[in-house]
């Protein structure tokens, strides 16, 4: 049997219930005060890696990885490593078909595919520009192996390469000289431009480039921190300074420059070449008129430590159709696959 309460314990009871309904109140005026007003959309293009991509075969090891192009007619993704198999190819779902190069090749650089998927490559060590056929028969050598210069037959450390849909050759002579090099069909030497310092037209590490369907040339200025463009007869056309440390770069079917690097930083005390180490991560697209028409940052890795989605020493950039990401580093050694999404 309950006992009637008393004066004393209804009026408690009553207070509570009015400090409850006040409190109650408050913390709706303070959810209402501070709730989010704004839709969670996301407007700007964003990449996701993908983990599965590829499925790595143990015959075709890894190493540094510095160069990487897309056969887009067999759908297919090569890679440029510093390894006992430097030259890999996987399938657009990352099974690996082929690898080849390592009696040829000794320190990969540069790599690009011509007009008919025939593979160029750099290389430091020998200071040579080569083609190969996919399944690596030799079949143009520009320079002369194991002989470095400076004059029309020879190269000091060349970075790169881009070729004509006429199979023309404009080689990035990069490290030990600070040009442009033009060679026709036959490999016969043409024309040259550059030479090492600041100013415009001159270079500081010409570490990439690349050609629109117009015929101009993007030159990835790496120490300068700047794009210099040119006509194919070295004329200075643009300047695009200040943006990034451009290590990479990949023009893509309707003309947009893709490229990859770190943003503006300063020297450091040591000898090493300009962002090494990067401080960041990053990619651009620009027009070929030089807008900047995307942007995306990616989070730098710790050496031997890195994860998926991290990058360490960001060195090469492909672009396939749909708009996903090859990004190959150099101390994270892996070529990773980076989803568009938006």
């Amino acid at each position: 049997m309950s006992l009637p309460m008393s004066r004393r314990q209804m009026f408690f009871r009553a207070g509570a219930a009015a400090a409850c309904a006040a409190l109650g109140s408050k913390l709706k005026l303070l959810a209402a005060e501070y709730e989010d007003p704004y839709p969670h959309v996301d407007a700007a293009a964003w990449y996701e890696v993908d983990p599965r991509w590829p499925r790595r075969s143990e015959s075709a090891p890894w190493g540094a990885m510095s160069g990487a192009a897309i056969d887009r007619r067999r759908r297919r993704i090569w890679l440029f490593t510093r390894s006992e198999v430097p030259v890999q190819v996987y399938d657009a779902e990352g099974k690996y078909i082929d690898g080849w190069g390592h009696e040829l090749i000794k320190v990969p650089h540069g790599f690009r595919l011509d007009d008919q998927d025939n593979i160029w490559i750099t290389d430091c060590e020998t200071h040579v520009v080569a083609q190969f056929t996919p399944k690596g028969k030799l079949l143009k050598t520009l320079g002369t192996p194991n002989v470095a210069g400076d004059d029309g037959g020879h190269f000091n450390q060349p970075t790169d390469m881009t070729i004509t849909p006429e199979g023309e050759v404009f080689v990035a002579d990069g490290y030990g000289n600070s040009r442009i090099v033009h060679f026709d069909r036959d490999g016969r030497f043409v024309n040259q431009w550059g030479k090492l310092g600041s100013a415009p037209g001159e270079f500081s590490i010409p570490h990439n480039i690349v050609r629109d369907s117009r015929g101009r040339l993007y030159v990835a200025d790496r120490n300068n921190v700047r794009i210099q463009v040119f006509d194919p007869r070295g004329k200075l056309l643009d300047v695009w300074s200040n943006l990034l440390v451009p290590w990479g770069l990949c023009m893509s079917e309707n003309d947009e420059i893709w490229a990859c690097g770190s943003s503006p930083m300063t020297w450091a005390e040591s000898k090493t070449p300009l962002g090494c180490p990067p401080k960041d991560q990053l990619i651009m697209r620009f027009s070929p008129s030089g807008k900047l028409l995307s942007l995306w940052t990616f989070p730098k890795g710790e050496d031997g430590q890195e994860k998926p989605g991290e990058l360490n020493w960001l060195h090469d950039v492909a672009v396939d159709s749909q708009g996903n990401l090859y990004l190959g580093d150099i101390m994270g050694k892996r070529l990773q696959k980076f989803i568009r999404h938006g």
